[in-house]
């Protein structure tokens, strides 16, 4: 959770959090106030423990997911490209 300490070579945690109530009032959002990622979740401690892994992510912990992971989210890996952000009109 947000409040442990980080040690070993993880990376840092976050160590100045906003908690406050999700917009439609059905659980929290948690942010990292250094990083500005944010996650939710619908009691305080998973919206914690769910700022935890994202910002893990953050600092690129994890890993890539599987052909196996993403057909189990309805995603054909073959049928998805990504362009260059130079031709997206997005991050102009």
């Amino acid at each position: 959770m947000s409040t442990d300490t980080a040690g070993n070579g993880d990376p840092p945690l976050p160590k100045r959090i906003s908690l406050t109530p999700a917009e439609d009032g059905d659980g929290w959002v948690a942010r990292d106030e250094d990083t500005g990622v944010a996650s939710q979740g619908p009691t305080r401690a998973v919206a914690l423990e769910n700022l935890d892994e994202a910002v893990a992510g953050f600092y690129g912990e994890g890993s890539e997911p599987t052909p196996e992971d993403l057909a189990e989210l309805g995603i054909d890996p073959d049928a998805n490209t990504s362009g260059s952000l130079s031709d997206s009109d997005i991050f102009e």
